[in-house]
């Protein structure tokens, strides 16, 4: 049995897929299920974040958003049984790939995968959806009526966010990245109060906000990522499409939060080191945040709290709360993922070195 793994070069600036044999599960313990994994999700792996939580191997599993079929269950396993359809996310620390034809998970990982949905669906769907919860509830206080920002709307996880908005019923703008991107939010139903083409470079999007708000700014920023310096000072290789960080500033309005993916603009160092690995330890479903609102510690510490990390094993956690509504949303036509055509295990590797790029615009999903 082959699973995909990945090799980090001495320098860690590069890494490599590698597929390795790996030896028959051994005897499922008390509350671990075994799957036969049916479909895996692609998704960026952050080396970074692996090395700062001292979690590097000289090969590390690759893939954590699966669906598959219940093999076998431990003996205090209270919410599964043998033939029974789940979707989930495996933990940073498993010692399982994803891309692999059987994996061992905890059960309070995983949510029981409805019927009409399919397995390149429930896969695809479950990382992007559980990050959209994150920013957009917990991170932000989101209700009917809001403005919501949300940088490249066309990719995964963008699409993701504005149908959580919308079925919320907030007033969302979206920038596209190319004409593609423009053509494909233009599209999409409900309408977006405004897509803001920033391809060419000259869309000003703090202006553009501004107008659509009647000068109010926007309530809610979801970014896809900023730049801290000005264009001259940018490293090699920064997007130079990407908003600067004044922009997001001048664009929000009173009381206004932004949500962002942007490393360097992170609150993670108010956390205690143990508060931060107990953080980084769960399925990485949270984004960096810049907030902007006051008692950030006591913020954090709450969201904590809100997402059971404290309770890890609380059978009915908020995590998995949000798993199973993920999922529903999903089988109700609430989520429309931007999902690209299975690929066979075989490709995987191939197809996540273009993951790990981030060239890929639609969700990548390997099936089995």
């Amino acid at each position: 049995m082959k699973g995909l793994y990945f090799q980090q070069s001495s320098t860690n600036e590069e890494i490599t897929f590698i597929f390795q044999e790996r030896e028959n599960l051994p005897v499922t313990e008390d509350n671990y299920v075994k799957l036969q994994v049916k479909a895996c999700a692609l998704s960026h792996i952050n080396t970074k974040l692996l090395a700062e939580m001292k979690m590097e191997k000289d090969f590390f599993p690759v893939g954590r958003e699966i669906a598959g079929i219940v093999l076998e269950v431990g003996r205090k396993v209270s919410f599964f049984q043998p033939d029974d359809e789940v979707v989930g996310i495996l933990p940073l620390d498993s010692e399982d790939p994803g891309l692999c034809e059987a994996v061992r998970v905890h059960e309070h990982y995983l949510v029981h995968k409805p019927e009409k949905v399919t397995w390149t669906e429930a896969a695809g769907t479950i990382r992007d959806g559980v990050r959209a919860y994150t920013a957009l509830h917990s991170l932000s206080p989101l209700s009917p009526g809001k403005s919501v920002l949300i940088m490249d709307g066309a990719s995964a996880q963008g699409t993701i966010a504005i149908q959580l908005a919308q079925h919320r019923g907030a007033k969302v703008i979206s920038t596209a990245c190319s004409l593609e991107d423009k053509q494909y939010l233009e599209r999409l139903r409900p309408s977006l109060a405004r897509v803001i083409d920033v391809s060419t470079g000259k869309a000003h999007i703090a202006e553009s906000c501004l107008e659509e708000t009647g000068g109010l700014g926007v309530d809610i920023v979801l970014d896809a990522g900023v730049r801290l310096y000005s264009k001259d000072d940018e490293p090699a290789g920064k997007l130079q499409l990407l908003p600067h960080k004044h922009d997001i500033l001048t664009l929000l309005g009173v009381g206004g939060h932004w949500v962002t993916t942007e490393e360097n603009l992170q609150m993670l160092s108010l956390l205690s080191n143990s508060a931060l690995i107990s953080l980084c330890a769960l399925p990485s479903w949270t984004l960096q945040t810049a907030i902007a609102s006051s008692s950030k510690e006591r913020r954090w510490l709450s969201l904590m709290t809100k997402f059971g990390i404290c309770q890890m094993r609380n059978k009915e956690n908020i995590f998995l709360r949000i798993l199973k509504d993920v999922m529903e949303k999903l089988s109700n036509g609430v989520f429309r993922p931007r999902v690209e055509e299975p690929i066979p295990l075989y490709e995987a590797k191939v197809s996540m070195e273009v993951v790990q790029k981030n060239q890929g615009r639609k969700k990548q999903v390997v099936q089995f």
